[in-house]
């Protein structure tokens, strides 16, 4: 089967920014590539950049305007691509001229030069009543029944929403986060790298004969990865934006 997308040799990668009023740094960080102060290749976002956009609710749309913009305007220059995660989802319509992937198409099938690589969120292949969770918050019907709630309150839930997941530690150590992945992946997938989210531990290892990487969030110290050359040994190099 054919690659869903080119891996670009200078894309940056990012991951679980969860862009919010208490955590503004995405939107410097994207108008500093709207100018033309950095300069990827190609934008991959791998989910949960935004701590809350759901493509039905415009609410949420309203609190993250600027940067939804910057986001559209950049991928009329450049390829951008979004894998969704569990906060931003439902976004096709959102980024009309953005390469979005659901959680439902994740692992994404990717190339670069002679890698096949694999790319998700990380929220892909959970339990039965996971799967039933996740299926049950993108409902297009449940979303618009919420928008109408959440217009009538006032916004009460989208806030409530924002306030509890602002209080959320996106830098915490998982312990035997190396066990989890292993046991999870294993014997399941043929890939030279398997790329994800989601977790935040900013870690890598191989499982079976493929490297797993973990990106680290930008929430946490703002950390991004820029695609390096094939003959280099890594894949990714980890940068921080200040």
């Amino acid at each position: 089967m054919s690659p869903s997308f080119i891996i670009q040799e200078g894309a940056f990668v990012l991951s679980d920014a969860h862009y919010s009023h208490l955590r503004p740094q995405l939107l410097s960080f994207m108008r500093e590539i709207y100018i033309g102060r950095l300069s990827p290749s190609q934008l991959i976002f791998m989910g949960d950049i935004f701590d809350a956009l759901f493509g039905e609710i415009p609410y949420t749309h309203e609190e993250n305007r600027e940067v939804i913009d910057l986001i559209n305007h950049i991928a009329t220059k450049i390829e951008v691509v979004y894998l969704e995660g569990n906060h931003d989802f439902n976004l096709q319509s959102t980024f009309p001229n953005v390469k979005v992937f659901s959680i439902k198409q994740q692992p994404v099938k990717a190339k670069y030069a002679d890698k096949k690589v694999l790319l998700a969120h990380g929220d892909f292949d959970g339990d039965f009543f996971y799967k039933l969770y996740t299926s049950i918050i993108r409902s297009k019907l449940l979303l618009i029944f919420l928008r109408g709630i959440d217009s009538l309150l006032g916004h009460y839930i989208i806030k409530k929403i924002d306030d509890y997941l602002g209080k959320k530690d996106d830098c915490k150590k998982f312990s035997g986060f190396e066990e989890f992945i292993r046991q999870r992946l294993s014997k399941k997938y043929r890939c030279h790298y398997f790329i994800e989210g989601h977790f935040h531990q900013n870690s890598s290892f191989l499982v079976d004969e493929f490297e797993y990487i973990n990106l680290g969030a930008f929430a946490c110290n703002q950390r991004y990865f820029i695609v390096k050359s094939s003959q280099d040994k890594e894949l990714l190099q980890e940068e921080r934006f200040s």
